[in-house]
């Protein structure tokens, strides 16, 4: 009997360990959705380790700093916006050197104890934290602060362990998952949205009904440019200017390459008139814009932009595409100019070239030139 109870009691504890490997795993394979799955692995680290505080820091590759991706506890809402400076804290120490950091006791250990005393609003008896890799990188790392220091046994720091294993595979899982959407809504050629993905957005402005405008843009004379300069050169033009596209329109408006020559932006709670001016503000900015210059040439472009707006020109996907796209076809008679739907009547020209394919001419329009 006494050899059979400290059996029964790893046995138990062992089985515990497997309930949290069946649990973490039925949740990686049940969703790729980071923050859930993250979330299930730290409770389970909660559950098992009864930390009095504990968080997982993401590493931002762009700033080499740590951030709260996740945070329980006491003054959590202090650490909101909170960055950890590679290599400084616990946290920042166990990030750079990629080494676990366990201290049963911080008034035993000079360094931690130093620490403590530096920061005594955080209240440290104990720590455990441990990095979150793959490979040779350091993805975040996990952090419990006054845990039942006595569970963490060798076989228990291994456990812990694997569980950061378990979050690198949902961070990569997700990362990837990130990557292959992006490369799905992306133009290859100008970094912008695609067509496929204003479909997407279009459907989703209409089913808030709240009022946007539809801004379509086709470049002035663009094949010669590729006659004159050949279609490598075409292609980067089209990436300069759907770079100036970003930094026009800004974060809050999306910019599209349509097809070819052709650009769409989408702008959210634009009505006509601040729509107007954003978009006679792009034409200038474009016109004014010099392309190419790094390819030793110091190129030049107009465009001729048409204008809608939802729900006034168009209530439904079909009927707002329509009527900015016939906009635009009533500007490129003139060519480096702006048709606003509006009142007005369409030009015989227009319509005429709308009818005779899939544009289709919309009444009630009104021309801004110069």
């Amino acid at each position: 009997m006494k050899d059979r109870r400290p059996f029964e009691v790893i046995e138990s504890r062992q089985m515990d360990h497997l309930r949290v490997f069946h649990d973490v795993a039925r949740a990686l394979t049940s969703s790729l959705e980071l923050e859930e799955i993250l979330g299930a692995i730290m409770d389970k680290m909660a559950q098992f380790f009864g930390p009095e505080r504990w968080s997982m820091l993401m590493v931002d590759d762009h700033t080499n700093e740590l951030y709260y991706a996740i945070a329980v506890g006491e003054n959590t809402e202090s650490l909101k916006g909170l960055r950890v400076p590679m290599g400084e804290g616990v946290a920042g120490w166990v990030a750079s050197t990629g080494n676990p950091l366990v201290v049963p006791d911080v008034a035993l250990d000079p360094h931690w104890s130093a620490f403590a005393s530096k920061h005594p609003d955080l209240k440290i008896k104990s720590i455990a934290c441990v990095p979150v890799r793959s490979g040779n990188k350091t993805l975040g790392v996990i952090q419990l602060l006054n845990s039942k220091l006595d569970l963490l046994s060798e076989y228990s720091i291994s456990f812990l362990r694997i569980l950061c294993d378990y979050a690198a595979i949902a961070i990569q899982n997700a990362r990837s998952m990130t990557l292959i959407q992006e490369l799905t809504i992306t133009d290859d050629v100008t970094g912008l949205f695609n067509a496929r993905h204003l479909y997407t957005m279009l459907d989703e402005q209409v089913a808030q009904g709240q009022v946007f405008s539809l801004m379509f843009v086709d470049l002035d004379r663009f094949k010669s440019v590729n006659d004159t300069h050949g279609h490598l050169i075409g292609s980067r033009l089209l990436a300069e200017i759907g770079g100036l596209l970003k930094r026009c329109l800004g974060p809050n408006n999306a910019a599209f390459r349509y097809g070819g020559d052709e650009f769409v932006a989408l702008l959210p709670g634009m009505g006509k008139s601040a729509a107007s001016g954003t978009t006679m503000a792009l034409r200038e900015d474009l016109r004014a814009a010099r392309f190419l210059e790094g390819a030793g040439l110091s190129l030049n472009v107009s465009g001729s932009f048409g204008l809608a707006t939802y729900p006034e020109d168009g209530n439904t996907v079909a009927t707002i595409l329509r009527a900015a796209d016939t906009m635009m076809y009533e500007a490129k008679i003139t060519r480096d100019s702006v048709a606003v739907c509006g009142k007005g009547t369409v030009s015989k020209a227009a319509k005429s070239a709308a009818d005779s394919g899939p544009r289709q001419a919309v009444a009630g329009l009104f021309l801004e030139r110069d």
